[in-house]
C-alpha cells in the first residue's frame, strides 16, 4: 500500500525516498521512523537497489522527531526513555550507517535535530544553497539524541561539535560545507539532478565492494590500527570472490571499461 507520508520509487537501481509531511516540515512520527528503517532494510536486501537517496518534500528536509503528543507527564518506569531511544532514533541512525548500499542525503531545506543526524549519518551529503542544519535540542532543554554526540565529533572535531550543540544556531549550507559536514552545496534547482547523477554513478559501481568499503570506513573510527588492518584483509578476502571483483580485474587486463552487476 502506498504511504502518503513517505514516497519511494526505484529506477535505474536507485531507490529514492522522499519524506512528505509538509505541514510539520517532514517531522518523523514513530510510524514514519519505522517505515524509513524498513525501507533501508529492504534496500540492503534487494539486488535491484544499488544506491539510496533520502530527501524531503515541501521545502524542508526533516525538522526532527515529531514531539506532538509525546508529553512530559505520566508515570515513567526507569529505563523507559533509554529503551525508547534505542528502539527509535538510535535504530534509525543505525539503519542508515549499516545499510549495505550507499546512502545519499539530498538536503533540500532545514535539517534539524534528528533530521540533521539523519542527513549526517548518510554516506554522502548534498545540500541546496537554501539548506540549513540546526542542533535544535538545546533550544528545548534536551540532550542530543539520534547519535548526534557520536556523529558530530567524528565529522568536525569535539570543539566544533560542542559549539553547534551548545548554541543550537542554524548552520547555513555553505558553512556546513566549510566545516566538512556536507560534500557539496549546489543551487536549489540543481539538487535533484546532482543527487540522481551521483546515485546513478554509485549504482553502476561494484556494489559489494562499496558495501565493504563503507563498513571499513565506519568501523575504522572506533578501531585501533591492528583491528582496522585485520578488517581490511577480511573484506578483501570476501570481495575477491565477487563477480564484480573478477570483472574489474579482467577489464583491467583487457584494457576496457568494467561492467559491474552489483554481485
Amino acid at each position: 500500500m502506498a504511504d502518503p507520508r513517505i514516497h519511494h520509487t526505484t529506477s535505474r537501481h536507485v531507490t529514492w525516498i522522499t519524506l512528505d509531511r509538509p505541514e510539520v516540515r517532514n517531522a518523523l512520527a514513530p510510524a514514519d521512523r519505522d517505515r524509513l528503517i524498513g525501507l533501508l532494510g529492504e534496500a540492503s536486501r534487494s539486488p535491484d537497489t544499488r544506491a539510496v537517496v533520502i530527501t524531503g518534500g515541501g521545502g524542508a528536509f526533516c525538522s526532527g522527531a515529531d514531539l506532538r503528543g509525546a508529553g512530559t507527564g505520566g508515570e515513567r518506569v526507569a529505563g523507559d526513555i533509554a529503551r525508547t531511544l534505542r528502539e527509535g532514533a538510535q535504530r534509525l541512525i543505525t539503519a542508515v550507517l549499516d545499510c549495505e548500499k550507499p546512502v545519499i542525503a539530498a538536503v533540500n531545506g532545514t535539517a534539524a535535530g534528528l533530521g540533521a543526524h539523519l542527513a549526517l549519518a548518510c554516506d554522502l551529503v548534498l545540500a541546496a544553497e537554501s539548506a540549513a542544519f540546526i542542533e535544535v535540542f538545546v533550544r528545548r532543554g534536551l540532550v542530543p539524541d539520534g547519535g548526534g554526540a557520536y556523529l558530530l565529533p567524528r565529522l568536525v572535531g569535539p570543539q566544533r561539535a560542542k559549539e553547534l550543540m551548545f548554541f543550537g544556531d542554524a548552520l547555513a549550507a555553505a558553512d556546513a560545507e566549510r566545516l566538512g559536514l556536507v560534500n557539496r552545496v549546489v543551487p536549489d534547482g540543481d539538487l535533484e539532478k546532482t543527487a540522481r547523477a551521483w546515485a546513478e554513478r554509485l549504482a553502476a559501481g561494484p556494489t559489494r565492494a562499496l558495501a565493504l568499503t563503507k563498513q571499513l570506513v565506519n568501523a575504522s573510527l572506533d578501531a585501533d590500527r591492528a583491528t582496522a588492518l585485520a578488517a581490511e584483509a577480511a573484506a578483501q578476502e570476501i570481495n575477491m570472490g565477487s563477480r564484480d571483483a573478477r570483472e574489474g580485474v579482467a577489464s583491467f587486463g583487457e584494457r576496457r571499461a568494467p561492467s559491474f552487476e552489483g554481485r
